[in-house]
């Protein structure tokens, strides 16, 4: 099956985690017996992005790894705008809360970045498998905090207001009987 970037490299993210890869062409034919269609070109792409390095272990051996960053050190704004862009689909926010959609099995990734980034009105996050839930600084707001996620991500048009949709959702209903007449 032909995965979409996010996915294969969560996948490639869990491999690495769990197995001893010692080249790109292993980690190619690992992916191609779960079934994940990847070229090398594109595995090699991936651990770049991925910030995966070549370990020595004992005994000689090298294999690929993904440093871990120290949870007190702050990640570059690049990194958070690049993994906002990257994984970032849709925004939404209601009161102090922002809630950021990603591809299923990436919300971690996006939560990660915030928390270790530093950025300014977040006072923390909760990451499921597809949604990130931010709370804002209630002086900040969530639409401030949304709007300022959003442009970081590229994603602007796919803010969304939930109590517009709300109040949009209540007047479709009060417009429609039971029977779906009018």
């Amino acid at each position: 099956m032909k995965l979409g970037k996010p996915q294969r490299q969560h996948r490639i993210v869990r491999l690495l985690e769990t197995r001893a890869i010692t080249s790109q062409a292993q980690l190619v034919s690992i992916l191609a017996e779960d079934g994940v269609i990847a070229t090398q070109t594109t595995v090699s792409r991936d651990l770049e992005e991925l910030g995966a390095l070549k370990v020595r272990l004992p005994g000689g051996d090298t294999v690929y790894a993904l440093p871990e960053l120290p949870v007190r050190q702050v990640a570059p704004e690049d990194h958070l705008r690049r993994v906002l862009g990257e994984w970032v689909v849709e925004v939404a926010h209601s009161g102090n809360l922002v809630v950021l959609r990603t591809p299923p099995g990436s919300a971690h990734v996006v939560a990660s970045a915030l928390d270790r980034s530093g950025f300014e009105g977040v006072v923390g996050t909760v990451a499921g498998d597809d949604t990130v839930l931010v709370v804002a600084a209630e002086d900040l707001g969530g639409d401030v905090m949304a709007e300022r996620l959003e442009g970081l991500a590229g994603t602007t048009g796919a803010l969304t207001d939930i109590a517009s949709i709300e109040t949009g959702l209540e007047e479709t209903l009060r417009d429609t009987t039971v029977d779906g007449a009018r």
